[in-house]
């Protein structure tokens, strides 16, 4: 059952986190670490693609030992949620129902960023738990 119900559940996570990468008010961490999750209970191969993955498998890794986020990881989706979000509210959106509706978005986005706890000491990108390689 669990795999039935998890391994979609993860590719359907996966898909939001990264379109998250592209859309401003779609934060990607959070979904990222949800297909993970979800990858860990139901399939092997999947949990291993993401935690070999350069771009998310520092940040995995960072969560299942230690449940925190890098500083970098932080800054990155802030800013880049600021910048995108702010970009589509200042020229994309005339109606003010759409431009409130985006602040929430991004609001809500921004504090489950920060709400993670953030790690002490910073793993780089490739590298194992204990920082290396």
């Amino acid at each position: 059952m669990k795999h039935h119900l998890y391994k979609p559940l993860g590719f359907v996570f996966l898909a939001m986190g990264l379109l998250g990468i592209a859309l401003p008010v779609l934060p990607s961490t959070p979904f990222v670490l949800l297909a993970t999750w979800c990858f860990a209970r139901s399939s092997e191969k999947w949990h291993a693609r993401l935690l070999d993955s350069e771009l998310f498998g520092p940040m995995i890794r960072n969560w299942e030992e230690n449940r925190c986020l890098s500083c970098r990881v932080k800054v990155v989706a802030i800013v880049s949620m600021l910048l995108a979000g702010g970009a589509s509210l200042a020229f994309a959106m005339q109606d003010y129902r759409l431009r409130i509706a985006t602040a929430l978005l991004l609001t809500l986005g921004g504090a489950t960023v920060l709400a993670i706890r953030t790690c002490r000491t910073h793993t780089p990108p490739g590298a194992g738990p204990a920082g290396q390689k």
